[in-house]
C-alpha cells in the first residue's frame, strides 16, 4: 500500500505558502481602503490553517526520497488543492463567485489556461487582479520545476529523453528538485522582472505592468481588461510578444545559459523547430491577412502577436482572429494544438513530440524502401530509444482521444460543436480563448453551463499535467505497486 503521508507533508507546506501569500492582495486591497480585503484575510487563514493541519498529521512519515507513486500522487495533488484553495478569495469576496466559478478560474490560473469567466475585469478589485496575476505565476513557475525535475524521471509522455538534460534526478527527486528549483525561480524572477521594466517602459501604470508580467511569464494570459491587450499601445503588444516568446523556450537552456555555457541554448533542435515553426506560420497569415486588409502593417503586428500569444498558449488577444476568415481561424486551431518547447511555461503538446512523430515517419518511410537497411530514429543527432517512441505515440493517443471524449460530452452538455471542439482544445492543451462567438478571442467563458465548466476545469488539470500524469492514478496497478 502506498504511503500518502509524506505527499500530504509537502503538499500541507506548500498550502500554508500559498496561504501566507495571500497577503499580497490582501496589502493592495487594503492600499485601496477596499472592503475585499477581509476575503483575503479568511481565505489566507484557512488555508494556512488546513495546509498547518497537514504538516502536523504528516509530520512523522517525512522523507527525502519519494518514490513513483508518490511522485505521480504529489504532483496531481498540488494542481488539485491549490485551485480549491486559491478559489476562496473569488468565492468569498467580489465577484462574490460560485463554486463553479471559482474552482474554475483557479484552475485556469494554476494551469496558466487563462480562459476567464469574470466579466467587467475592470471593475474588480485591485486584490482579486493579483491574486489571478499570482496564481498563474505560481503556475508557470511549478510546471517547469516539474518539467525538469519530476516528468522526465516519471517517463511521461516521452520527458525522459530530456533525463540528462534535466540534472539527472533519478532517485534523488527532494535533494535536486531543491536545488533546481533555487536556481530556476532566480531566473524566473530575474524575466518576471525585465517584462515588467519593458511594460513600464511601454506605458503601463506599475499595477498592470507587475500584474501583466506575471501572467506573461507563465504564458497564461489572465489580462486586467476585458479587451485583454486591445487596449494597449504596440510597445507593450512587443514587450509581450518577445516575453511570450522567451517564455515558451526551454527554462533548463537558461540555466546552462547562465552557468556559462550558452552551446545548449544556439543548438537545442527543439528550438530551432519552434522558431522555424513560428517565422513560416506569421509570414503566411501576414500574407493571408495583409490581401484582406487595407493596413497590412497594422495586420503584421497583429498577427505576430496573435500567432505568438496562441502558438505559447498565453491567450492575451489584440485583434478577434475569428473576423480574418475561415482560414486563419483554422490556423490558429492547429498551431494551438503544438505548443512551446518542453520544460518551458508554455502548454499543448510540444515541439519535440512531433519531431519525434516525423522522425518515427520517416524511418519507416526509409525502411519500406529498404527492408533489409538498418535504420535508426534520430532526435538531435542521437537514437531514439524505444521507451521514449513509444511513450510519445501513447502521449499523441490518450492526447487525441481524450480530445474526442471531451468534445463529445460537451456537445451532450448543449454547447455547439465549434463551441465544443475549441473549448476541448482550448482546455486540453491550456490554450485560453476557443473558437466562435461564446470563448473565442472577444468573448469568455462565463455563459457555458456548470456542468460544462467543472469538466473542463478538470480536462485543464489533465492536460498541464501531460495526461498520463493523472491518468496513471486511477489504475488498480499503480495502488497495488
Amino acid at each position: 500500500m502506498i504511503d500518502i503521508r509524506p505527499v500530504g507533508y509537502l503538499i500541507g507546506w506548500l498550502l500554508t505558502a500559498l496561504g501566507l501569500s495571500m497577503a499580497l492582495p490582501l496589502a493592495a486591497d487594503l492600499t485601496a481602503r477596499n472592503p475585499n480585503a477581509a476575503a483575503f484575510a479568511t481565505s489566507g487563514i484557512l488555508t494556512v490553517t488546513a495546509g498547518a493541519m497537514m504538516v502536523f498529521s504528516c509530520s512523522g512519515s517525512r522523507q527525502r526520497v519519494l518514490t513513483h507513486q508518490q511522485s505521480f500522487l504529489l504532483t496531481t495533488g498540488i494542481w488539485l488543492s491549490f485551485p480549491l484553495f486559491g478559489a476562496l478569495p473569488f468565492v468569498l469576496g467580489m465577484p462574490d463567485a460560485s463554486w463553479t466559478d471559482g474552482f474554475f478560474e483557479a484552475m485556469s490560473a494554476f494551469t496558466t489556461t487563462g480562459a476567464t469567466v469574470f466579466v467587467g475585469l475592470e471593475e474588480l478589485p485591485a486584490g482579486t487582479l493579483l491574486w489571478r496575476g499570482l496564481m498563474q505565476w505560481y503556475g508557470g513557475l511549478g510546471i517547469v520545476v516539474v518539467a525538469m525535475v519530476f516528468l522526465p524521471t516519471l517517463k511521461v509522455g516521452g520527458m525522459q529523453l530530456f533525463r540528462s538534460e534535466a540534472f539527472d534526478t533519478l532517485g534523488k527527486i527532494l535533494p535536486r528538485a531543491g536545488e533546481i528549483a533555487i536556481r530556476l525561480t532566480l531566473i524566473y524572477l530575474g524575466l518576471t522582472f525585465a517584462c515588467m521594466i519593458g511594460y513600464l517602459w511601454a506605458g503601463l501604470s506599475m499595477f498592470d505592468a507587475i500584474v501583466h508580467a506575471m501572467t506573461t511569464l507563465s504564458t497564461g494570459g489572465m489580462a486586467n481588461y476585458d479587451a485583454s491587450f486591445a487596449g494597449f499601445g504596440p510597445g507593450a503588444r512587443d514587450v509581450a510578444a518577445l516575453f511570450m516568446l522567451l517564455s515558451a523556450l526551454p527554462f533548463v537552456r537558461y540555466i546552462q545559459f547562465f552557468s556559462g555555457d550558452p552551446k545548449p541554448l544556439w543548438r537545442d533542435p527543439q528550438i530551432h523547430a519552434f522558431l522555424m515553426t513560428l517565422a513560416a506560420v506569421i509570414a503566411l497569415l501576414a500574407l493571408h491577412v495583409a490581401l484582406r486588409s487595407e493596413e497590412p502593417a497594422g495586420s503584421v503586428r497583429d498577427v505576430a502577436f496573435s500567432v505568438i500569444s496562441i502558438i505559447t498558449g498565453t491567450g492575451f488577444a489584440t485583434a478577434d482572429y475569428m473576423l480574418w476568415g475561415p482560414f486563419a481561424v483554422s490556423v490558429f486551431f492547429v498551431i494551438g494544438l503544438i505548443g512551446g518547447c518542453s520544460a518551458s511555461t508554455s502548454c499543448s503538446i510540444k515541439v519535440f513530440r512531433y519531431q519525434i512523430l516525423a522522425a518515427a515517419v520517416v524511418t519507416e518511410v526509409r525502411r519500406l524502401h529498404s527492408p533489409n537497411r538498418v535504420v535508426t530514429a534520430r532526435y538531435g543527432g542521437q537514437p531514439i530509444t524505444a521507451d521514449v517512441m513509444n511513450a510519445v505515440m501513447a502521449f499523441f493517443l490518450f492526447f487525441f482521444l481524450a480530445l474526442g471524449l471531451v468534445t463529445v460530452a460537451l456537445v451532450i452538455l448543449g454547447l455547439p460543436p465549434v463551441t465544443a471542439i475549441s473549448g476541448a482544445a482550448a482546455a486540453l492543451a491550456n490554450i485560453g480563448p476557443g473558437l466562435g462567438p461564446e470563448i473565442g478571442p472577444s468573448g469568455n467563458f462565463a455563459s457555458l453551463p456548470a456542468a460544462a465548466k467543472w469538466l473542463l476545469a478538470i480536462t485543464m488539470l489533465v492536460g498541464r499535467l501531460e495526461l498520463l500524469t493523472v491518468l496513471v492514478i486511477f489504475t488498480p496497478a499503480f495502488w497495488r505497486g
